[in-house]
């Protein structure tokens, strides 16, 4: 069967990025709806069109394809006083947005005595990707699914 609007589509792959080190080993494959409905990047998604079972190839990301150009305004030194006692670097947490603004997910990234870096980008912001993949399966999506907009059943979401 042929990727196409509307079809689940089961992927082995694994990423790297541009030096060859191992990004994501692809330990689960990834399995996605077909046709627009934000389950991958869309670049990926527009090579995966028409593919077929077995099909193998390789793509490169480039970071404003898949997690954005690095923004250096989106780290900030915070008062160490504003986090729990226990926190530690590498701890993700949630900014609640104000007036509408999106909420972000903010990573410690150092502590120097009573002050917090924390950084708002992705920690793949600014890296381009290399993507190898295999397409493993390939099924139509069914009318919940579609309508729903992902997968459901295994290895997708369950409700």
């Amino acid at each position: 069967m042929e990727i196409v609007k509307n079809t689940v589509v089961t992927l082995d792959y694994t990423v790297r990025d541009t030096q060859g080190n191992m990004v994501d080993d692809g330990a689960q494959p990834l399995v996605y709806l077909h046709g627009g409905y934000d389950g991958i990047f869309p670049l990926l998604e527009e090579a995966l069109h028409g593919k077929k079972t077995g099909d193998k190839f390789q793509i490169k990301l480039q970071p404003d394809d898949a997690f954005g150009d690095y923004d250096e305004s989106l780290v900030m030194v915070e008062e160490r006083a504003l986090f729990p006692d226990t926190i530690e670097i590498g701890m993700a947490f949630e900014r609640v947005g104000e007036d509408g603004e999106d909420d972000m997910i903010f990573r410690v990234t150092d502590i120097e005595g009573d002050k917090v870096v924390v950084d708002g980008n992705h920690p793949l912001a600014g890296e381009a990707l290399v993507f190898d993949v295999t397409v493993s399966e390939v099924r139509a999506a069914s009318a919940e699914e579609v309508t729903h907009g992902h997968v459901h059943g295994p290895h997708g979401h369950h409700h």
